[in-house]
């Protein structure tokens, strides 16, 4: 592990990941500037469905995921910023496989000590009356989820990072560039680059190539009346968020351009996803309160990169959707190995394929 090093550090990006490794250094002393060319959160961030959970069948998942929802918790109440205990159920309507893998999930989970277990459509529907269980197959629940305002967790990290001393600017695109590392021609000890799906985009510009895919997805919220607070997911295809009388579902991904992408889900989507929370809600009254679409970003194994891809020149990003959920560990992993304070996570090494 190397000792603290990098004392000037910018950080490009201006969403959750990059307030939160921006906010990470600057209270561990580094001397930090922000470098947004929006709005704070205007990228991928103001688009997330809020969703937190800790409940991976992988270890190095659930310890990124722990961490992420202990500083949620520690976050609460600050500001506007709330983090509100929500379950996330999950379940499938089919048998075979798919209802196998549900139990093999859970008995993973488990084997992580996370808080999950097995539900069958009796306990559904004892637990959560407002959800039609009769075809459900398989099914499990997370008890520790919740949900968060992702623009309040951007504003509550923009605020502790600039107390913290960092130079937060917005409207300022970065152009990167190393040897030694640079931003707009002002040389760093570090640069962190968290910018979402336009992160591929900035590094290439500083000739560092990474497999990272910009993909779409839709979303759509809507009001029901739910009897009881619950986080489900249907199959792959639709996730819905029933709390405080509200409701969000999103559609399958797709490959997108990120500087050239249509922000508004289409009428068949908000058709589509209506139709299926009134099939799945009882007495369902789910009228459109504001649709809309969002770009993130993937990796060949789905894993993100995390960690160093080039002296003096970090990564964050390729989280699949899960950026948001993911921000409070992965900044502050980020800021701990930019510091030399601990190693980066092995598995998301961003020099992993070669």
């Amino acid at each position: 592990m190397r000792a603290m090093t990098a004392r000037r550090v910018a950080v490009v990006g201006g969403g959750a990941v990059g307030l939160t490794a921006a906010y990470d250094l600057a209270s561990r002393g580094a001397d930090v500037v922000l470098y947004e060319r929006d709005d704070l959160g205007a990228g991928s961030t103001a688009r997330a469905a809020g969703i937190a959970y800790d409940a991976y069948a992988e270890d190095v998942d659930v310890a990124l995921a722990e961490r992420a929802i202990e500083r949620f918790r520690a976050f609460s109440g600050a500001g506007d910023f709330r983090f509100a205990h929500t379950p996330y159920l999950w379940f499938v309507t089919e048998g075979g496989a798919a209802a196998g893998a549900i139990r093999e999930q859970v008995e993973r989970m488990r084997h992580h000590d996370r808080d999950v277990e097995l539900l069958d459509a009796d306990a559904i529907r004892r637990e959560f009356p407002v959800l039609r269980a009769d075809d459900i197959v398989a099914a499990g629940i997370a008890r520790t989820a919740g949900t968060v305002d992702p623009v309040a967790y951007v504003d509550l990290l923009a605020a502790k990072a600039r107390e913290a001393g960092a130079d937060v600017r917005t409207g300022t695109p970065a152009t990167v560039a190393l040897d030694p590392p640079r931003v707009n021609g002002e040389a760093y000890d570090a640069v962190v680059v968290a910018a979402g799906a336009w992160t591929g985009g900035v590094l290439a510009e500083a000739g560092v190539d990474v497999p990272l895919e910009p993909i779409g997805c839709r979303r759509s919220s809507q009001t029901v009346r739910p009897s009881r607070s619950s986080t489900t997911r249907r199959g792959s295809i639709t996730l819905a968020r029933t709390r405080a009388g509200s409701s969000r579902a999103t559609a399958s991904r797709h490959p997108a351009d990120p500087d050239d992408y249509d922000g508004d889900a289409d009428e068949a989507f908000r058709e589509r996803t209506t139709a299926r929370l009134r099939e799945r809600v009882v007495n369902a009254r789910a009228p459109v309160q504001r649709s809309w679409a969002g770009v993130c970003a993937r990796t060949p194994d789905n894993d993100p990169l995390l960690g160093e891809v080039a002296d003096g020149l970090y990564v964050g990003a390729g989280w699949h959707g899960h950026g948001l959920m993911r921000a409070p560990a992965a900044g502050e992993r980020l800021a701990e190995d930019v510091l030399g304070e601990r190693d980066g996570v092995a598995a998301f090494d961003p020099t992993r394929f070669g």
